[in-house]
C-alpha cells in the first residue's frame, strides 16, 4: 500500500471528480486548505451539530436521539468546553475502489486542543464527510467555517478489494449534510 501524491491526487479530482469543488495547491487565507505534497486539507462547511446535554438524553449509537445537538449556520461556532460538535466537509468526495482514505486533525486546531475525528473513507465510498470536532480543553473553543479542518491522506491499495463500499449498500453512501449515526 502506497501513499499517493499531489500528482495523483490533483489527476484523480480533475478526471474522475474525486474532491470536488478542489482546490489546486495551497489557500493560505486563515487556516490553510487544498493540495499538499502527500494528502487534501479539507474545509469544514457552515453547517454544525453542537452537542447539548439541556434534555439530558443518554447518548445511544443505536438509537440515537437528535435532541442532544443544537443545529447553527454560521461562519464560526463555540464548542462548549469538555464537548464537541459535529460538521461537514465543503468537499464531496468520491473514493476510487483501490483507495482508502485516512483523515487526521489539522495542527492549529490539534495545539489548541480542538480534536478532528473522521473513520476511515473505504473504497468505492461517496459523500460528504462528517466531521467530529471534540474539545478536549476547560474553556469554551471556536471552530472556523470554510478553513481547513483536516487533512485527508490517500492509500492505493495492491489491488482492488473484493467488496467495495458501494458494493455492499453501505448506510452511509451518498450522505450529503452533517449525518448522524445510522442503524
Amino acid at each position: 500500500m502506497a501513499i499517493m501524491s499531489d500528482k495523483w491526487i490533483i489527476e484523480q479530482a480533475k478526471e474522475n471528480g474525486m474532491i470536488e469543488p478542489f482546490i489546486e495547491g495551497q489557500n493560505r487565507d486563515g487556516i490553510s486548505y487544498g493540495v499538499s505534497s502527500y494528502g487534501y486539507d479539507a474545509r469544514v462547511a457552515p453547517e454544525f451539530k453542537i452537542f447539548t446535554d439541556v434534555d439530558s438524553v443518554i447518548v445511544d449509537p443505536k438509537n440515537f436521539n437528535e435532541q442532544s445537538f443544537v443545529d447553527r449556520t454560521a461562519d464560526e461556532i463555540i464548542i462548549p468546553p469538555n464537548s464537541f460538535a459535529l460538521a461537514r466537509t465543503v468537499e464531496y468526495f468520491r473514493i476510487p475502489e483501490d483507495v482508502l482514505v485516512i483523515c487526521l486533525g489539522k495542527s492549529t486546531y490539534a495545539r489548541c486542543g480542538i480534536i478532528v475525528n473522521v473513520t476511515p473513507l473505504e473504497p468505492g465510498w461517496e459523500g460528504h464527510v462528517t466531521l467530529e470536532f471534540s474539545n478536549t480543553t476547560p474553556l469554551p473553543a471556536k471552530i472556523y467555517a470554510n478553513e481547513g479542518a483536516c487533512q485527508f491522506l490517500f492509500f492505493k491499495g495492491n489491488e482492488p478489494c473484493l467488496t467495495p463500499y458501494n458494493a455492499r449498500a453501505g448506510k452511509y453512501q451518498g450522505q450529503t449534510g452533517v449525518t448522524l449515526p445510522r442503524m
